[in-house]
């Protein structure tokens, strides 16, 4: 066998190639030509292919250049681009000195002086160190003249002549009365939630998703809602419209003026119109943790069921911003190093969590709706977690408890507390709080702003809450502040709003008296420097000097000192019943009160002196009252400790007729409360669906008793029969046939004529009613209902041949058949005494000034109706006396002091026809350090029926007022006051 040739080696397969399996096509591996190929020929065919390859790649790039602009649009990327600046935009706030005009001034509009204000400017005077600024100092109200033009505030000076202005120039006197910056609520679903509630106009909430950062409340503002008008007429003329708190995250909130359309000044209706700073420098959200969510969205199948599901939605949604954030910024890092022209996708933006985005980038004002320390850590975590602050907490009722908690805030700025003053017990989240929070917070260096949530609260009357705040110890400067300089800053406009300065927007108010006393009311309204009423309401009140600030008012005593003998120095008004009105500015009187009842008053028979002398405690006053204790009747105390937990609740009686008195439960927080702020008596009856309607027969009992065994607990078991004939009673039926089931039950029982099997029964308390015995008390609101009421009353005494003793509980429209009632001797319980149009029978109750002459109380009284003032919620326990207070100062002169204070004592029992135990009679009062109707006075002692009264001892802060016999003798006493 002969060798192989070199060529033939060359030529020879690897080795291996015999195991290769056969090509997929079956055919022979083809070896033929390639055994005769040469060297060069194999150089050329890699130097043609490498060549190939190369063509080919230059073509594919120059096919990539000729198709990017088809693809990715340059004009897009560009806005991309531009997008990015926006994305990197620190927001600041907007200026305000330095304007030449305010962006929402209307060309044409008139400049306007205001002469002979006494103005606060919202500031300390210059010069003040921040230490004295919070203690009170340097803040004045100063005599001048305020110039507003072009929608600003241009001059602030002690004297503007006339004679250096536009000949156009609208000169308004007011009088000395008092001015200040329009009043500003940064709490209220105004528009997203209008009133009266209608189902077509409820939008406050979008609940199609515990997560809607991207809701907006502009899209859902109502510009015709009654209630912005109603709300400017209380001096608010800024609010932030907020979604509501049905979310975890519920979606952008917007900040309006309470101007609309030409009648206010503007050239349009429109949302877009009412936008307090057109620029949009600042955005707003709205986030709310705790109850809310995980009881509208809470479920087996539905997150969040619990606050650790809240928490890890909060979470979660923070993550996905978070994300996005960091897309975006990488890809505008990289179109800043490349070239926008040179990307080969878009800038990544989703609407759903673009306003969560710039909340994150620091572009958004974050309010968050947080109630108790569970939430307000779990929030807090949140910001360290994520990078982020919270503006202000809302509701926050535990925030002063929580204080250091506050401070651990992402950001460095604690959040302010966003707060009613005594709005609680309506569910287990407001069960812990203080009146007193506002107070606490400011002494831990701390926020407090005074929001309404409106409708929760009337925000006409959201000043009224900072008037509490300083009567409950906050600092004068501070509650006048939480309503305007302070929210201003928290909302970024503490350059333009809140107070009266050059520059700022010219928002302003004139009060006809304090705007932090009881019943205070605008003369007049500006907003952007506009009069926004043509023919105001003024009410008559004597022109008095601003408040002293009182001091004395943060010393706290929360809990009282029960003893049986007390003696009180310092009374100069004692108003009891009618024939016991005394007054005595030279020589005040004494007060012995033995075992929790009025011994005497000064001077005392010798029997009592020498009892007096035995006394241990004293208690020197300064300008002293005793008056009647209250009674709070409407609500549901004694049956109900917390609103929303049905299991503290007596419940719901839509089909039984019960009495109260067997779902009495004593001695709850509320009954505590009530009895400390001088609501001793309590009638309440069974609820009919919720608070606010009755069905059955109410109690009359004590609220300071700690069981129903207790001796004297129950003064009346079965006060009257009530029912209730308004919306709610519409649940299954109509008003036709709720009206009509009535006559048709009390013609039943009047055609009987022996008395009902079962004494307890409905037939046996309506044969009562019919008897002329017992009151037939209907819970009705509209004007219509009432007449209709009225008639059923004609009807059945018609049949009868006597008269039926009827009283109506709530009576929003009652003054528009005051004579009707009148005629009839029908008693009003008004609930409350101003009423809010929140539904459609409430649709035509009375603003009062500016906007109507008068409320309904004026009209009821003028036509000699017995009026009264209840509980239209159990939290009115605090308020009673305030309540009766605005009726006195806002009634033209209608009332005396022991009038108005009747209307929450003496007249709730004439016009039930409920009586206390002879002996009982002395033993409910209130001793009082100025007038129980007014801001700043103080309940010092509260005799509540029992053999003990409550007296409020001065812990170890403040001059003590309460001395032992050691101290002084009687003699030494005079100008006692002066020490005070």
């Amino acid at each position: 066998m002969r060798g192989l040739t070199m060529d033939e080696k060359a030529s020879l397969p690897p080795y291996s190639a015999s195991g290769l399996p056969p090509p997929a096509s079956g055919a022979a591996p083809y070896r033929g030509r390639r055994a005769g190929l040469r060297r060069s020929r194999v150089l050329k065919f890699f130097a043609a292919t490498a060549l190939t390859l190369l063509v080919a790649g230059q073509w594919k790039q120059v096919w990539r250049e000729d198709t990017k602009a088809p693809l990715l649009s340059l004009d897009k990327l560009n806005d991309d681009l531009q997008t990015c600046q926006k994305l990197r935009h620190k927001p600041q706030d907007p200026i305000g000195l330095g304007r030449e005009k305010n962006a929402r001034w209307i060309e044409g509009s008139k400049p306007t002086l205001i002469k002979n204000a006494v103005v606060w400017i919202g500031e300390p005077v210059e010069g003040t160190s921040e230490a004295d600024a919070r203690a009170g100092k340097g803040w004045e109200w100063v005599q001048g003249d305020v110039l507003l033009e072009h929608g600003l505030i241009k001059r602030v000076e002690s004297h503007i002549s006339s004679r250096s202005l536009p000949e156009d120039t609208q000169i308004f006197d007011a009088a000395g009365r008092q001015l200040t910056a329009g009043i500003i609520d940064m709490h209220s679903h105004a528009g997203v939630d209008s009133l009266p509630y209608l189902q077509g106009d409820a939008d406050v909430n979008e609940l199609s998703d515990n997560i809607t950062p991207w809701a907006r409340s502009i899209d859902a503002i109502n510009p015709l809602d009654h209630q912005i008008e109603v709300i400017k007429s209380g001096g608010v003329t800024t609010s932030l419209v907020l979604p509501g708190s049905g979310n975890n995250m519920g979606g952008e909130a917007y900040t309006i003026k309470h101007a609309v359309g030409p009648r206010n000044g503007r050239k349009e209706i429109s949302a877009q119109d009412m936008l307090a700073d057109p620029d949009r420098n600042w955005r707003f959200m709205k986030m709310a943790c705790g109850e809310n969510a995980k009881r509208v969205h809470g479920g087996i199948d539905r997150r969040p069921f619990s606050r650790m599901g809240e928490s890890f939605d909060f979470r979660h949604a923070f993550e996905q911003a978070r994300a996005l954030i960091q897309r975006q910024d990488d890809w505008c890092n990289k179109a800043d190093a490349i070239g926008v022209e040179n990307m080969d996708e878009y800038l990544p933006q989703e609407l759903y969590w673009e306003s969560l985005t710039a909340a994150l980038r620091g572009q958004v004002h974050i309010n968050t709706h947080c109630y108790t320390i569970t939430d307000l850590e779990a929030m807090v975590d949140h910001t360290n977690e994520f990078k982020f602050s919270v503006r202000a907490f809302h509701h926050a009722h535990q925030t002063y408890l929580a204080t250091e908690i506050l401070k651990r805030t992402y950001g460095g700025r604690p959040p302010a507390s966003a707060l009613f003053a005594d709005n609680m017990f309506y569910k287990a989240e407001a069960y812990v709080a203080s009146e007193y929070a506002g107070k606490y917070l400011y002494d831990a260096n701390l926020t407090t702003v005074y929001v309404s949530d409106n409708p929760v609260l009337n925000a006409q009357h959201v000043l009224f809450e900072a008037a509490k705040g300083y009567h409950y110890g906050l600092p004068y400067h501070a509650a006048l502040s939480a309503v305007t300089s302070a929210p201003a800053e928290l909302l970024g406009f503490g350059k333009r709003l809140g107070k009266v300065k050059p520059g700022f927007d010219a928002d302003i108010v004139v009060w006809d008296s304090d705007p932090l006393s009881v019943g205070a009311a605008p003369v007049q309204v500006w907003i952007d420097g506009t009069a926004q009423f043509d023919n105001p309401v003024e009410l008559s009140k004597p022109k008095s000097s601003p408040i002293v600030p009182d001091t004395g008012l943060s010393y706290i005593i929360e809990e009282p000192t029960e003893m049986q003998d007390v003696l009180f120095y310092g009374i100069k008004k004692v108003l009891l019943s009618d024939d016991e009105i005394f007054e005595s500015n030279d020589k005040p009187m004494t007060v012995f009160i033995s075992k929790g009842k009025i011994a005497c008053i000064g001077p005392c028979s010798p029997e009592y002196e020498a009892a007096a002398q035995k006394v241990k405690w004293r208690v020197i006053l300064k300008n002293g009252y005793l008056t009647n204790s209250f009674t709070g009747v409407g609500g549901t105390i004694g049956l109900n400790d917390i609103d929303g937990e049905e299991v503290t609740d007596n419940g719901p009686n839509p089909v039984a007729f019960t009495r109260a008195i067997d779902g009495l439960r004593l001695d709850s927080k509320k009954l505590n409360v009530a009895a400390k702020y001088g609501v001793t008596k309590g009638i309440s009856a069974p609820k009919f669906l919720s608070g606010k309607t009755h069905h059955g027969t109410s109690v009359g009992f004590l609220t300071a008793a700690k069981t129903v065994a207790e001796k004297g607990a129950v003064f009346d078991a079965d006060v009257a029969v009530h029912y209730t004939l308004d919306l709610n009673s519409r649940y299954s039926s109509s008003y036709s046939e709720v009206f009509g089931l009535l006559r048709r039950k009390l013609l039943a029982v009047a055609s009987k004529d022996k008395p009902a099997e079962d004494p307890f029964s409905e037939a046996a308390y309506l044969q009562k009613v019919i008897a002329g015995k017992t009151v037939l008390a209907l819970t009705i609101n509209n004007a219509d209902g009432i007449v209709t009421a009225l008639r059923i009353k004609s009807e059945v005494e018609e049949v009868i041949k006597s008269k039926i003793r009827l009283a109506i509980l709530g009576g929003s429209e009652s003054h528009l058949v005051a004579a009707e009632l009148a005629a009839a001797e029908v008693g009003v319980i008004l609930l409350p005494l101003q009423a809010h149009p929140n539904n459609w029978d409430q649709r035509r109750s009375l603003p009062g000034a500016p906007l109507s002459n008068g409320t309904t109380i004026d009209y009821l009284l003028d036509a000699g109706v017995t009026a009264a003032i209840g509980l239209p919620e159990d939290w009115y326990v605090r308020d009673l006396g305030f309540e009766a207070g605005t009726a006195y100062h806002n009634g033209n002169g209608r009332l005396g002091e022991k009038a108005a204070l009747d209307l929450v004592s003496i007249n709730i029992h004439k016009i039930l026809g409920s009586k206390l135990p002879e002996d009982q009679a002395k033993c409910h009062f209130i001793v009082s350090e100025g007038s129980p109707l007014d801001i700043g006075s103080r309940i010092k002692a509260v005799g509540s029926g029992r053999d003990k009264v409550a007296v409020f001892v001065n812990g170890s802060k403040g001059p003590s007022l309460l001395e032992s016999l050691t101290a002084k003798t009687p003699a030494s006493r005079e100008g006692a006051d002066e020490q005070l």
